[in-house]
């Protein structure tokens, strides 16, 4: 056996080998640990249950000339049109009205379509919003947004595309999102089949 060999050993044996040998096995546990968090971390989970479901990779905001998505990017789906109760939500509606998006706390949110700004504040349950009459009885609404975010007001015209405020958490809402919902003469439409129609699919 040589002497390192040897030496080593020895040192191993001693009370002060054993807790270098720990401390190097203790460091080299939380370096693996620190390389995979980003591979097992959950993004995006309120409550023990994960509000955001898929992920969707997209390039810079997208429009068909007239339309665009509300979100730039990738986001991450929540809850969809219709019956979809939230576990750990008493004030959550049963009977979801929208389309529920996020990418996280400040994103940038904006119109899906041209139009008229009829609301840009308080308004019901969705706390900070925007609603926009496109016209033909077609209206959007974006809930939830930050408190001192909004970018339009109430009598603006605007483009599709343009930005009209940030996500948020306001209102009845369950961590940050951007609540996208689609009125047609006064009532809730599934944004996802109507997008759908022009060319921009919602996963």
């Amino acid at each position: 056996m040589g002497a390192p060999v040897a030496a080593a050993a020895a040192l191993a044996n001693t009370r002060t080998g054993r807790k270098i040998v720990t401390g190097a096995i203790l460091l080299l546990a939380l370096f693996a640990a620190l390389l995979a968090t980003p591979l097992i971390a959950v993004p995006f989970a309120v409550a023990g249950q994960s509000v955001a479901t898929t992920v969707e990779r997209r390039p810079a905001l997208i429009t068909n000339s007239e339309w665009a998505y509300p979100l730039a990017g990738g986001y991450f789906k929540g809850r969809g049109f219709g019956f979809n109760p939230v576990i750990g939500c008493s004030y959550c509606s049963i009977d979801h009205q929208g389309y529920d998006m996020a990418q996280s706390c400040g994103a940038t949110v904006y119109a899906a379509g041209p139009g008229e700004v009829i609301t840009a504040g308080s308004y019901q349950g969705y706390g900070n919003a925007v609603r926009i009459d496109h016209g033909g009885g077609l209206v959007t609404l974006y809930g939830h947004m930050q408190w001192g975010s909004l970018r339009a007001s109430v009598g603006a015209t605007v483009a599709a595309g343009a930005p009209i405020g940030s996500e948020g958490n306001t209102g009845r809402s369950f961590g940050c999102h951007l609540h996208f919902e689609v009125q047609r003469d006064g009532a809730a439409i599934d944004p996802q089949p109507f997008m759908a129609a022009l060319g921009l699919q919602l996963k």
